[in-house]
């Protein structure tokens, strides 16, 4: 069986329209390029039958994929998310310890990360998101990261 994963309403929302555009929009498009290329006749030299069937492939994979994602999908609603710890779906603003700078970020199922969001919204996969999870209002945090090891206090923990 598939792992489970973790989608805000939001996030399951835009799989769910991604997927409707490409399979009631896209596959249409693909399908009548194929057709046109395979008109100007042979095939063994033909660069658009081979772009239009590279990109026919790529589509259905991507179809296949956000298929798995829909079935397997997990959606986080309010009622489950707690502002007592940091869990999925809550937003926690951090202070580093030394420098006393704040972030903030989103807690997200790793389909719906972007870290370059505002506030950024980090995957509970993340080392990030992994160190900060279970986490209560006023607990130092210590995260081995790739470039060190990350001090938080957790300032404010919200829905």
């Amino acid at each position: 069986m598939s792992e489970e994963i973790l989608l805000s309403q939001e996030g399951y929302d835009k799989l769910e329209a991604e997927h409707e555009e490409l399979v009631s929009v896209r596959r249409k498009e693909v399908s009548e390029r194929l057709k046109e290329a395979i008109s100007y006749g042979d095939l063994s030299e033909n660069a658009e039958y081979d772009a239009a069937k590279n990109e026919q492939a790529e589509l259905e994979e991507r179809i296949h994929k956000l298929e798995t994602m829909l079935r397997n999908a997990k959606i986080i609603t309010e009622d489950e998310v707690s502002g007592d710890y940091v869990n999925v779906g809550v937003k926690v603003k951090v202070k580093e310890t030394g420098s006393g700078e704040e972030q903030e970020f989103i807690i997200v199922g790793s389909t719906e990360a972007d870290p370059f969001a505002s506030p950024a919204k980090i995957s509970n996969e993340s080392l990030v998101g992994q160190g900060l999870l279970g986490k209560k209002i006023g607990e130092i945090v210590e995260i081995m990261v790739p470039d060190g090891t990350l001090h938080y206090r957790i300032e404010e923990i919200s829905r």
